[in-house]
Parts: structure tokens; C-alpha cells; sequence
């Protein structure tokens, strides 16, 4: 019980500090790389409670499993390419996973990606006519316990 008590006020406390409440999520299914677009709606379904690194206490991270894989393929999801792809795409760049996947989304808007540093407080990582979403690929880690406790 305890745990689901540090999961709902590590959702709770994202959603309430989170510059936007739109997301764009990306997983592996069936050979291919998804994209679902959504809400914070979908965060307490699609994450879990994790340990965090470097004295962080538990995280917040958008680790989906196959049942939870399943609820987003449910939300219209787009096909971005194949796993095969995205892994070469991955591998022959300095890039990681989550980078690669935000760079493919919002070029795939026709607008110039370039890596950033914006904390999920201060700005979404793409904007389309006026909405601003964060990205997230597999592993990705929305927030930690200590960094809520900064932000008071």
C-alpha cells in the first residue's frame, strides 16, 4: 500500500507542476516503433513506480509492459517505423532512443528538431499550432521524488 500511495502523489504532483498535460508516447509492438498522442489521462495507466538513480528516491517512468502496451494501442496509434529502423537509426547516431524518437516526431510536423534541456516545468518538447507536448520514449523518466521536492 505504501508504494501505491508514493505512485499516486508522484502522478499527482507531475501533473500539477507539468508545463503541459499532452503527450506524445513512444513503445515497441508487434516489430514497430507506435506513437499514441494523449493526455495526462493515460499516465497513471501507462507507468509505473520506479527506484531512482543518484539519491532520487522513487521515479515516475514510462516503462510499459504488453498489457499496458495494449490500453495505448487502443488510442490511435500512428506508425512510426519499423523496430529494425529506429534501431540502425539509434545505433549509427550520438543519440539515444528517447532523442531519436523526439527528433523523428517533430521533424515528422515538418519542424527542425534540435536537442534541449528543458525541464518538463518550464516547456513542453514540441509545439504544434499553440499545443505543446512532452515526448517520451520506452525507459523514459517523467520525474523523481527529489526533484518534486525542489519544485516545492
Amino acid at each position: 500500500m505504501k508504494n501505491l500511495a508514493i505512485f499516486d502523489k508522484l502522478v499527482t504532483e507531475y501533473n500539477k507542476k507539468a508545463f503541459t498535460n499532452n503527450y506524445i508516447f513512444g513503445f515497441v509492438y508487434a516489430g514497430n516503433i507506435w506513437a499514441v498522442e494523449t493526455t495526462h489521462d493515460l499516465l497513471p495507466i501507462i507507468s509505473k513506480l520506479d527506484k531512482a538513480s543518484k539519491g532520487g528516491g522513487y521515479s515516475l517512468r514510462f516503462k510499459p509492459d504488453r498489457s499496458q502496451k495494449l490500453v495505448l494501442m487502443a488510442h490511435q496509434p500512428r506508425l512510426i517505423c519499423s523496430k529494425e529502423y529506429f534501431e540502425d537509426m539509434v545505433k549509427n547516431s550520438i543519440y539515444n532512443k528517447g532523442e531519436i524518437f523526439e527528433k523523428m516526431i517533430t521533424e515528422s510536423f515538418g519542424i527542425k528538431w534540435e536537442k534541449d534541456h528543458i525541464p518538463f516545468w518550464v516547456g513542453g518538447d514540441l509545439e504544434v499550432n499553440g499545443k505543446a507536448y512532452q515526448i517520451k520514449f520506452e525507459k523514459a523518466t517523467f520525474t523523481n521524488e527529489k526533484t518534486l521536492a525542489r519544485l516545492g
